[in-house]
């Protein structure tokens, strides 16, 4: 399947964001997938919100491609997770690998770089194999909601990602946390156990930590740091 649109200017995005704010994931997801064919591309951690956009991709648009950045340092329950929706929806989805592997990290920042600047941990083993990715599509999906953090909180269903160059959906982005869960329950959708250990966002097993009642959801995200987001959305 190949692209229809060649670009959408900004003023079309714009109109586009208001045009979609009120329509279901599901047929924003359709309308993305039909405007730019094989040059968009899910970005899943396999978390809650991803799960449930392979979910969807799945019913309406199943040839859309879906990547992963693998860090090497996800959580043996990442992967299994990873592995059973493979199974579920007969999908292979594209494995992102940073250009060091973690010794060769090790020998260029020292050990256990994650512990001292996360920061720059991020930068390699996440925001640079993403730029890499991405510089091959003309659009992505991602599975930000706005009350997640304070970050996100002016996400539109479709807007410029200026940090990457290409369009940006966010179909989830007016769902709350209920709806997430609502929906994995009412479709069935495998997940992460972890979610139910008290780990709302899942990151590498270095880097993240169960949330205590009355926590920020992302507390458990580099706990000890000034941080919140690894990068990848602005």
């Amino acid at each position: 399947m190949s692209s229809h649109v060649s670009t959408l200017s900004k003023e079309e995005i714009t109109l586009w964001a208001y045009r979609l704010e009120h329509k279901r994931p599901e047929e924003i997801l359709a309308w993305a997938v039909e405007t730019f064919g094989d040059q968009i591309v899910l970005a899943s951690s396999f978390g809650s919100e991803d799960v449930v956009l392979i979910d969807m991709l799945h019913k309406v648009a199943p040839q859309t491609s879906v990547f992963y950045l693998d860090t090497n340092k996800h959580f043996s329950e990442t992967y299994e997770t990873r592995d059973r929706l493979a199974e579920r929806y007969g999908k292979r989805f594209i494995q992102v690998l940073p250009k060091l592997t973690l010794e060769e990290q090790a020998n260029q920042y020292g050990d256990e770089l994650w512990k001292r600047d996360p920061n720059q941990c991020c930068q390699i083993r996440k925001v640079e194999p993403l730029t890499e990715i991405l510089s091959r599509y003309r659009a992505w999906i991602t599975g930000i909601r706005r009350d997640q953090a304070p970050t996100r909180a002016n996400a539109q269903k479709i807007e410029w990602d200026n940090k990457f160059q290409l369009v940006k959906f966010n179909p989830l982005a007016s769902w709350t946390y209920e709806d997430v869960w609502s929906y994995i329950r009412a479709n069935d959708v495998p997940y992460n156990p972890l979610h139910d250990q008290y780990y709302p966002s899942i990151g590498c097993d270095v880097c993240t930590r169960q949330v205590k009642p009355g926590e920020d959801p992302r507390a458990g995200r580099w706990s000890g740091f000034a941080k919140t987001e690894c990068g990848l959305h602005k």
